[in-house]
């Protein structure tokens, strides 16, 4: 199954997922049904939620409202890091599932890698494992670890993850990590994909420090050149990257352009002058130090 616009990928079980979807972070409830079915309508078929973004039963609500079967659709939801622990972890995907109104999810993600109390998150990983046996899961993977994390759980389980959900965008392209997922064959998945932590995250917001990729200038005549949004230019260099970018937005006008991006494609020279915008620095959390002690957010029933 791909998307009706663009790419898919075929995972390291078989299955395919859309190589293209709309993230709901920080998406409020009353915003998270409408972008759905709007997302829905134009053509997107992977939807990213996750329980710590407090809007798993209005994405549900938008699937069923969407008018499109179910099967058709690619649903992700992930655990949090407060509910890490094999038995914590079953619980806390039967309470997604209930929430999210449906029988199965496509992919299930642990968060954040929590160096600090890894056992944990191998054992949160071990009942995905356990969910993905048994068919309540097609697919399961991991967000924002890094190439040591993932030989760490590897190790452990022995169970190599399809997806690796972290922050890439073109002042933060992760080309090692990128490149250690897809030796592994796993799908680097793209959070923030425009850069929207850059303006936005709490670590601009303290620095004061706002660097917007798309109000470079590089990005800006590239634009004008192909009469493209400078968002559409850094999802379309995404695409030719080789992730599967999950844009945010709430907005039915921003939520069609952004998938609007399959009839150009960037010369060679223009896709490797957007990837040298990269500056190394991230502008989300540092996955090494991510604990519930640094969110201490609980999941209600």
């Amino acid at each position: 199954m791909a998307t009706s616009k663009g790419p898919g990928y075929k995972l390291n079980n078989g299955i395919e997922m859309p190589g293209f979807g709309l993230g709901v972070f920080r998406s409020g409830p009353e915003e998270t049904v409408a972008a759905v079915q709007s997302a829905v309508a134009n053509g997107y078929r992977l939807i990213d939620t996750a329980a710590a973004y407090m809007n798993e039963q209005q994405v549900g609500e938008g699937i069923r409202a969407s008018g499109v079967i179910r099967e058709d659709i690619f649903v992700t939801t992930k655990v949090w890091i407060t509910d890490y622990g094999y038995d914590q972890t079953l619980h806390a995907f039967d309470r997604s599932l209930r929430k999210l109104g449906l029988d199965y999810l496509d992919l299930y993600l642990t968060h954040w890698p929590v160096p600090s109390a890894f056992d944990d998150t191998v054992a949160s990983y071990r009942a995905a494992m356990k969910l993905l046996a048994e068919g309540r899961v097609r697919a399961i993977g991991v967000c924002n670890f890094g190439s040591a994390h993932l030989r760490n759980l590897i190790e452990q389980t022995g169970h190599i993850p399809d997806v690796n959900q972290i922050e890439v965008h073109s002042f933060f392209i992760q080309s090692e990590l990128r490149e250690a997922d897809e030796k592994l064959g796993i799908v680097t998945q793209a959070w923030s994909p425009i850069g929207g932590i850059k303006r936005d995250g709490e670590k601009a917001k303290a620095s004061g420090k706002v660097h917007d990729p798309l109000s470079h200038p590089g990005v800006l005549q590239l634009a004008t050149k192909y009469g493209k949004s400078p968002a559409q230019i850094i999802l379309r260099w995404q695409i030719q990257l080789g992730t599967c970018p999950i844009p945010k937005s709430v907005r039915p006008e921003r939520i069609a352009e952004n998938i609007d991006i399959f009839d150009f494609a960037l010369a060679a020279d223009e896709f490797q002058a957007i990837s040298a915008l990269d500056t190394g620095e991230r502008g989300g959390p540092d996955p090494e130090r991510v604990s519930p002690q640094t969110f201490p957010l609980t999941i209600h029933d």
